[in-house]
């Protein structure tokens, strides 16, 4: 199926299961239908099981947004306890999307369309709530503890046999461009690795990369990656420049927040430094894993300049995360969406188009992380690993058995939806509404709203304004006129004059 078509049958309120292989534009879909449906005045709750996950879509996770918490069942009386601001959330809500599915127990699932039913007081799957749950089975699974109830994937629910959702699996490839990786990865996905698919992958065991100190490297367990990304920095010569994160809602929400963004609470920079976009930019510069080097800091705001991989050079300035539960907005934090890049864990790349990296796959110790690992690059010859072992090379037994099931099913549903195809031509050809951009309520939307009144807010100094700041305010010019004159904040022409003229001249 392709996305113009999963699109349409999003649209029609159809229950979704969004699924398809790394790089297949999964949430490229569900940000344009997001946009959509909210156009369309539909109550949109965005959730996903894990909180990074939930930041890439500006939404929280499953557990919060339903109740449950870290419970692993629901308590008696459990409906009648929960707030009313969480009620209320529950009860507007139109459409529930929950992203990075495969990771949820079948159980909770089922605990979600419970609360549901409760709050909603409706008797059908989930009160009556257009859910669409987006992921792919052969990625990271649920992770069962000994200290808790176990589960499955969640099409093994009670409630996804009532649903019976639609099944938009998505087969057209956006992110390889490979034809030999792509094999790679589809014997993975079917358990058929041949001797030959690990032979090529041991190759590049011994490809050294022409400047290794300009790569990203992947590893399986946090403490390798802090321990490299610190000593790298150190190596740095030069000023160290450190930015610290603002933040807005209370404590716990901030702090809920915090555990999902990849830009860290204190930013530390040095020119040299390898660094990588975590965040997509609005105006599409770059994109969550763009990776690019810091070659200087703008003078006055000391911003980073990043000459990025994709050939542009941009000075980045913060950008906003937010937690939404419904419509409400929880807590923000803003700071750079940039991140240390010369190490990054497996975990947290998921999602991620990285244009080149050396992999360590040595300790992976669950089922599909190979797999997610293998697939953030786009061809082999960006691919340089540093070694693999056996649970690199296996995924899910259980998520083989269940793709099959799901392609025949996705055919059906394709055939049965065949009629909105062209209805999505149409769209496609712009004859119908499209996803508008979202303008956000990030820095760039402050800084745009700040020029409005001074036009030359935050952009660099050039030398002749810089000669005539000077000038002016020898020949008498108080503070504010000198503002109006240069379109630029009291502040700014403040601390401008007291880098030329000292501390004490402006009191």
């Amino acid at each position: 199926m392709n996305q113009g078509l999963a699109l349409e049958i999003l649209l029609s309120g159809e229950s979704v299961l969004l699924t398809g292989p790394a790089g297949a534009g999964k949430t490229y879909v569900l940000n344009q239908f997001i946009k959509l449906a909210k156009a369309d005045g539909k109550h949109v709750s965005v959730t996903a099981t894990t909180g990074l996950a939930a930041t890439h879509l500006g939404g929280t996770t499953i557990h919060s947004w339903s109740g449950i918490g870290v419970h692993d069942d629901i308590p008696h009386g459990f409906a009648e306890h929960l707030s009313k601001a969480r009620r209320e959330i529950i009860t507007k809500t139109d459409v529930l999307i929950i992203d990075e599915i495969s990771m949820l127990h079948d159980f909770r699932l089922d605990m979600v369309d419970d609360v549901c039913r409760l709050v909603r007081e409706v008797d059908e799957p989930f009160g009556g709530i257009q859910v669409v749950m987006s992921g792919d089975f052969f990625q990271l699974p649920p992770i069962n503890r000994g200290d808790s109830r176990s589960g499955g994937f969640v099409v093994n629910s009670r409630v996804w046999q009532e649903l019976q959702p639609t099944i938009c699996y998505l087969q057209d490839q956006f992110r390889q461009d490979d034809e030999q990786l792509l094999a790679i990865l589809d014997a993975l996905r079917a358990g058929d690795i041949r001797r030959h698919h690990a032979e090529t992958l041991l190759a590049r065991t011994e490809v050294y990369p022409d400047d290794v100190e300009q790569l990203t490297e992947l590893h399986t367990v946090n403490l390798d990656v802090d321990r490299i990304n610190e000593a790298k920095l150190e190596q740095l010569e030069g000023d160290e420049y450190q930015y610290e994160q603002t933040t807005t809602g209370a404590q716990s929400y901030v702090e809920s927040l915090q555990r999902s963004v990849l830009a860290p609470m204190t930013l530390r920079l040095k020119q040299g430094a390898l660094v990588m976009a975590v965040k997509n930019s609005l105006d599409r510069k770059y994109v969550n894993g763009s990776i690019g080097t810091v070659v200087a800091f703008e003078p006055y705001t000391d911003y980073p300049i990043v000459a990025f991989k994709n050939g542009k050079e941009l000075t980045i300035v913060p950008d906003t995360w937010e937690q939404r539960d419904g419509d409400k907005k929880r807590a923000s934090i803003t700071q750079l969406p940039l991140r240390l890049a010369w190490a990054i864990t497996v975990h947290k790349s998921q999602g991620m188009t990285l244009d080149a990296a050396k992999i360590d796959l040595r300790k992976a110790f669950v089922e599909g992380m190979g797999y997610v690992a293998l697939s953030r690059v786009k061809n082999l010859d960006n691919l340089y690993l540093s070694g693999i072992n056996q649970m690199a090379l296996k995924v899910s037994e259980d998520a083989q058995v269940i793709d099959g099931v799901l392609r025949a099913k996705a055919q059906q549903d394709a055939d049965r939806f065949a009629h909105l195809a062209e209805k999505a031509a149409k769209r496609e050809a712009g004859e119908l509404p499209q996803a508008k951009k979202s303008g956000g309520s990030g820095w760039a939307d402050k800084i745009a709203t700040m020029r409005e009144t001074y036009p030359n807010a935050y952009r660099p100094w050039e030398k002749a304004q810089d000669d005539q700041l000077k000038q002016e305010f020898q020949n008498g010019l108080t503070i504010e006129e000198l503002s109006g004159l240069l379109g630029r904040h009291v502040g700014s022409i403040k601390m401008r004059l007291q880098k030329h003229f000292g501390e004490d001249v402006v009191q």
